[in-house]
């Protein structure tokens, strides 16, 4: 896989993809579960409409820039060599942070957005196995998120520490063993998204 990355730098003299069909496939399946979850909480047209909007330009795209800006500001500069003169500055395009972002973003869609749709019905009750399995799930999502984006920037051959990437995980872990003691993520979140 890291020759087909070299590959495409020496072709295009960039890091980032120029095609935007994952990000335009990846939006539409958002779309496709918003409209699944509008129509088992019994949203209504306008309802499912809002729901496509918040899920694609909130939840991935605003949410997403944010996150590909810190990721490509801290990387730019912490993480890059301190060349010589004799060596050309490289830097992390912006592109390719939010290339990372929807890469990072598939397995949390799978995740969050399809796999508790077919559980929503067993996570939102009242016992402690399904808190469990509700704040394990989206553990489990962060979690892959911070791997996948730690191997994005990994692949660049010019920075430095890219573990560094993988620390909020520590902090997710502390959240989630405090949550266990009676915060049901996966039901306030569904809460916060469509009421009581």
């Amino acid at each position: 896989m890291n020759f087909l990355l070299f590959d495409f730098i020496e072709t295009k003299n960039q890091w980032a993809r120029d095609d935007p069909a994952f990000v335009v496939i990846l939006s539409f399946f958002l779309g496709v579960s918003a409209i699944a979850w509008g129509l088992v909480y019994g949203n209504g047209f306008i309802g499912i409409l809002k729901m496509i909007l918040f899920m694609v330009f909130v939840d991935f795209v605003v949410v997403g820039m944010v996150i590909s800006t810190i990721c490509w500001a801290f990387a730019n500069r912490f993480l890059t060599h301190r060349h010589t003169h004799h060596a050309v500055e490289q830097t992390v395009e912006w592109a390719y942070a939010f290339d990372v972002h929807c890469n990072s973003f598939f397995p949390l869609f799978l995740i969050l957005y399809v796999a508790q749709f077919f559980l929503m019905r067993v996570l939102v009750r009242d016992i402690w196995i399904c808190l469990f399995l509700g704040n394990t799930m989206y553990l489990v999502a962060i979690g892959y998120y911070c791997y996948i984006t730690f191997l994005g920037y990994n692949a660049l051959p010019f920075l430095l520490h890219t573990e560094m990437f993988l620390y909020p995980v520590a902090i997710f872990l502390i959240i989630y063993f405090i949550s266990l003691f009676g915060f049901h993520i996966s039901a306030n979140v569904l809460r916060l998204y469509f009421g009581e």
